[in-house]
């Protein structure tokens, strides 16, 4: 179950609220009983790992680009519009 906080107590106690995040705990911020936000810890990571055999022999498998792919590629980044900065940036 989520721990619910509002958004005074979460800034009033964020380095303990994040400890506790850190140790798998969960909380639900709240402006006026609305939910803003959950705080919730980040996804283990996966393990991964490869051998540089396996990795050759799942390369080679692989169709190797022509040379007119940067092509392609530079003319579907031509298409798509601008990059804008978000707001929250201002």
């Amino acid at each position: 179950m989520d721990t619910k906080l509002t958004e005074r107590e979460l800034a009033a106690a964020l380095s303990d609220v994040l400890d506790r995040v850190r140790r798998g705990e969960r909380f639900v911020v709240e402006r006026d009983g609305t939910p803003l936000a959950t705080l919730v810890p980040p996804a283990q990571p996966v393990a991964v790992g490869i051998s540089g055999r396996d990795l050759v022999a799942r390369l080679g498998k692989l169709r190797v680009p022509d040379d007119g792919f940067v092509d392609e590629i530079e003319r579907a980044r031509s298409e798509l519009p601008p990059l804008r900065s978000p707001q929250w940036l201002g």
